[in-house]
């Protein structure tokens, strides 16, 4: 990594990647790039077991109950596509909120233009938060579906899940958790909260490369395929396989992905995700706190809690947040998400759906210095504004 770029953009895309990561996903690729599952000879059969080793892998850090129900997408948008189109029957109500990412907005606002559904969205409170009895109001008898973001990639708050879950549960319903935020970051505990669906991406704070997510479900929802051809079993068929994984994961696999996405697990293992964490919120704080003194600065993040992840999101007073964004970048290294961070709602009750924001978001290797020059940048830029 260019040591001149402060690199503050990580709720978007972890960079740079740890390189025990890229050295093992490397050296599994070089040595087992092959098609797993297609063939019979003994490299396909090693990259079959580590493919089946990456999702014991994941069903152990989700507390999910079955490593077979672990399905590999594209990312957390892919997986969020999968499940709601091979849930959703026409007719159904889904409940979600306006802290949502566009990968569930749109896939909802699509299917209700066609005809085929309703929804309701609904609101966070003035910290970011969302009342699980709101949820639980809307709720209609044909509801087959409630979506919430565990973390928010704007506001850094990180919603009463396990509440939320136990509503769902009560009222017969799956929870499908958006944890492309949250993944990596905090705890996820699917079997304990109960939640029906976990959609991730491992580019985030799993700290694995682009391309690889996954979609992660209970045995006892059943999700029809929306994608058909081959998967190296019951291959006479025309029909295709209803077994899980393969059900949900039609044509070759990204190996490379997959193997890049179990080192960054075995380094989080390695680290202690909960360190990475702890330390990454102090450099949050240490912006919010740094920030609140600044004139000019509009910060609407609330205040880091141990219910947050690391993501701070402000403006300065007067200015677009793409202005502040090119000097950030040109006049000082330093790379930060500028616009409505693909969220458009949370924006528009934010009042900042016409300047967007700015919004840091520190990884592992940003250091308490990093956080100082950002302070001292905002700074100056407001003190010019």
């Amino acid at each position: 990594m260019d040591n001149s770029i402060i690199y503050l953009d990580n709720a978007a895309t972890s960079f740079p990647k740890p390189r025990e990561v890229l050295e093992k996903m490397v050296e599994a690729y070089a040595r087992l790039g092959v098609s797993p599952g297609r063939g019979g000879y003994d490299l396909a059969t090693e990259a079959a077991e580590l493919v089946f080793q990456t999702r014991q892998k994941l069903a152990r850090f989700f507390c999910a109950p079955d490593p077979e129900r672990v399905i590999f997408t594209a990312n957390a948008t892919d997986a969020l596509n999968i499940l709601i189109q091979g849930l959703i029957r026409p007719g159904d109500h889904v409940v979600s909120t306006r802290l949502e990412h566009n990968s569930v907005l749109r896939p909802l606002y699509h299917l209700r233009e066609q005809g085929w559904i309703e929804y309701d969205l609904v609101p966070f409170d003035g910290k970011g938060y969302v009342d699980p009895q709101e949820i639980k109001r809307v709720i209609r008898p044909n509801t087959r579906l409630v979506i919430v973001c565990h973390a928010s990639n704007v506001l850094g708050t990180v919603q009463p899940v396990a509440e939320i879950a136990g509503i769902c549960r009560e009222c017969g319903i799956p929870l499908l958790l958006d944890a492309a935020q949250s993944a990596g970051h905090l705890p996820i505990n699917m079997s304990g909260w109960g939640i029906g669906a976990i959609a991730f991406t491992g580019h985030k704070a799993l700290l694995g490369p682009s391309g690889i997510g996954g979609l992660i479900l209970s045995p006892e929802l059943d999700v029809r395929a929306t994608r058909f051809g081959g998967t190296g079993i019951e291959s006479r068929s025309l029909v295709h396989t209803q077994s899980f994984p393969h059900r949900l994961e039609a044509g070759t696999l990204n190996l490379a992905g997959i193997f890049g996405l179990s080192a960054g697990l075995d380094y989080l293992e390695q680290k202690g995700s909960g360190q990475l964490q702890q330390r990454e919120m102090a450099l949050i704080r240490r912006l919010y706190q740094g920030l609140s003194s600044v004139p000019g600065v509009a910060i609407y993040s609330p205040p880091p809690t141990e219910q947050s992840v690391p993501v701070l999101t402000c403006n300065i007073k007067g200015m677009d947040s793409g202005d502040v964004g090119d000097i950030l970048d040109g006049d000082y290294g330093i790379a930060v998400r500028t616009g409505l961070h693909c969220a458009p709602f949370v924006h528009v009750d934010l009042g900042t759906d016409a300047t967007g924001a700015v919004r840091f978001s520190p990884g592992p290797f940003n250091t308490n210095e990093d956080i100082d020059r950002a302070i001292e940048a905002l700074a100056a830029i407001a003190a010019y504004r």
